[in-house]
């Protein structure tokens, strides 16, 4: 209910109640919501109030709009937690989601000077370099470029890096990934990410950077993926 005596903005409060409606399963994704007249009529607030709830919860991604047709329920975000080292295929198949990928490109190459640095090998060293769309339950999430020393994980096919290949390293090549460094910020798509993703131009997606290394030290691989900030978000816990 709308409290007009609280000292919460009414605009606030009404995000709240749209909000509580999406999270306790009133709206699914998909469904368009009320117009703001219904929200201005229940609630005894100007229609201005309404729409300013309406665009904050759209800049939020719990809903979107489309011109002509109305505001939509948005597809809840994928969380996932940053303490552990799993793939993309492990993090889908723990919520119950089936994962696939999309190769847009497959090739060994050799490794340039900043590659060379990155993975600690010698410049010219043959890396495979690996650029997928991860997929969860068919839609694009993350657009995934990897590097590899091709020494390291001999046998590497497209058809192999359509599934995990965290999991054929270690199941088929007896490699044990021990730790990464990740880095995450806040970006715009680029012309790839807008074809390849399938959002708009100057939609907002998360980069992260990871280094993963095997128990023996060695630099396994480097990996720069784009996830859609309308679909993904990143949490961690900390302690004090």
């Amino acid at each position: 209910m709308i409290d007009k005596s609280s000292p919460i903005p009414l605009y606030h409060q009404i995000e709240e109640v749209i909000k509580q409606g999406i999270e306790h399963g009133e709206y699914q994704p998909g469904d368009v919501l009320p117009a703001e007249r219904v929200y201005a009529e229940q609630y005894q607030v100007s229609r201005m109030t309404v729409r300013q709830a309406i665009t904050n919860l759209v800049n939020e991604r719990y809903l979107y709009r489309i011109k002509g047709k109305g505001t939509f329920i948005a597809e809840p975000k994928l969380e996932q937690n940053l303490k552990g080292l799993t793939s993309f295929t492990e993090d889908m198949s723990a919520r119950g989601m089936k994962a696939s990928s999309k190769i847009s490109k497959f090739d060994i190459i050799p490794a340039n000077r900043s590659l060379a640095e990155q993975l600690n090998v010698d410049m010219h060293t043959p890396i495979y370099e690996i650029k997928r769309v991860r997929l969860a339950e068919e839609i694009p999430m993350a657009l995934e470029r990897t590097y590899i020393p091709a020494n390291l994980i001999k046998g590497l096919s497209e058809e192999r890096v359509l599934s995990s290949i965290y999991k054929y390293a270690e199941e088929q090549m007896g490699l044990k990934i021990k730790s990464a460094t990740q880095t995450l910020e806040a970006t715009i798509a680029n012309k790839e990410e807008i074809k390849l993703l399938e959002v708009d131009q100057g939609a907002p997606v998360l980069l992260m950077k990871r280094t993963s290394k095997l128990e023996n030290g060695q630099t396994f691989e480097i990996v720069k993926s784009s996830y859609r900030a309308d679909r993904y978000k990143f949490m961690i816990d900390l302690e004090r």
